[in-house]
């Protein structure tokens, strides 16, 4: 049940252009290099109004300082920076991975950040990792700060948005569409019978997009509302347990969950056994991300699988491709996913 998420964008090309350098600063702010060097490491010894209008140029242009430019010198780095919302999840770990191995056979190095979920430190990550030019950038999810995203293009550094789907990236893309995702799964229950349906899901971004597009397809298969149950991120499977337990004893009665997780559906699987609800019988479960105990519960859980260590293969052979100068054909790929049917749904 292989789907492509989404119609392949046609092939981009990143402009050609040079990162923004103190130079363009400088020339648009009418003063000399020296004194936005001044501007940016001390700031005292500049007046007001020059200092208000470099500041007002900085943020114009998007730049960040380059803090390997009173280093070595050297064509390039051989340092690629990846930042993902949870260095404990699992379902990053395979593509944490790949991205690693896959690097360090072409000569690179990847060092690894923790974003987060709900409080995201990535701006003010970003504008560390960008000052410090690495060959290459590789980002979870597409929705970035508006500030963030300048600094990016800004900078000229090559950048891979992945676990994701847009047909407008910053530069390039590994990933799928998590609406698709929601759509397929909604259909996937209706088609078993299953009307009355639920979502116990984190509150990131991705996640919501899963909903909306879970929601959407109800709607359109004539199916009541699905009911919904916010866990913040990152989810626990205590505090999946707790959320399902307040659908259940809210009322109506359901008879499937969507989970935004494989940990998440664990949860779920717990409290409807604790209450004697049997699975699939009285509750069909899907998750998300196809750990692996997926496969080893009971009963099996049917699940969405991404193939995370491609994900991580590509997004590596992109990266280099850019930092070596070489032409990308393909800067969008769409890796769709695949619906596995296990026993939590009657398929297994």
């Amino acid at each position: 049940m292989s789907d492509p998420a989404s119609p392949p964008a046609p092939p981009r090309r990143r402009p050609d252009r040079s990162s923004v350098t103190i130079c363009d600063v400088a020339r648009l702010a009418g003063v000399s290099m020296i004194t936005v060097s001044r501007a940016m490491n001390t700031p005292e010894q500049v007046s007001e109004a020059k200092l208000a209008k470099i500041r007002a140029v900085v943020d114009q242009l998007g730049y960040v300082p380059n803090r390997m430019a009173g280093g070595l010198k050297s064509a390039r780095s051989r340092l690629v920076m990846a930042l993902v919302p949870s260095l404990s999840s699992q379902v990053f770990t395979p593509t944490v991975q790949a991205l690693t191995e896959a690097l360090e056979q072409r000569g690179y190095h990847l060092m690894l950040g923790q974003s987060g979920y709900e409080d995201s430190r990535e701006d003010h990550m970003l504008e560390a990792i960008i000052g410090r030019r690495p060959d290459g950038i590789v980002l979870t999810g597409v929705l970035h700060s508006q500030e963030s995203r300048k600094r990016l293009i800004a900078s000229g550094i090559p950048v891979v948005e992945t676990w994701d789907y847009s047909p407008s990236p910053i530069d390039m893309l590994v990933g799928f569409s998590h609406d698709r995702v929601g759509e397929e799964v909604c259909t996937f229950l209706a088609r078993q019978g299953r009307r009355h349906l639920a979502l116990v899901t984190g509150s990131d971004a991705r996640a919501m997009r899963r909903r909306d597009g879970f929601v959407r397809s109800a709607a359109r298969l004539g199916l009541p509302p699905p009911r919904v149950a916010m866990i913040a991120a990152p989810a626990t499977h205590a505090n999946a347990r707790v959320a399902l337990a307040a659908l259940l004893d809210a009322g109506p009665p359901l008879d499937a969950v969507f989970c935004s997780s494989d940990l998440v559906a664990l949860g779920v699987l717990n409290e409807l056994q604790s209450r004697g609800l049997s699975v699939p019988g009285a509750v069909a479960i899907v998750g998300f991300g196809d750990l692996a105990y997926a496969a080893s519960m009971h009963p099996s859980l049917s699940t969405i699988r991404i193939d995370g260590a491609r994900l991580g293969r590509l997004a590596a052979e992109l990266i280099v491709q850019r930092a070596e100068g070489r032409e990308v054909d393909e800067p969008v790929i769409d890796l769709g996913f695949e619906l596995v049917e296990r026993d939590s749904t009657g398929g297994g």
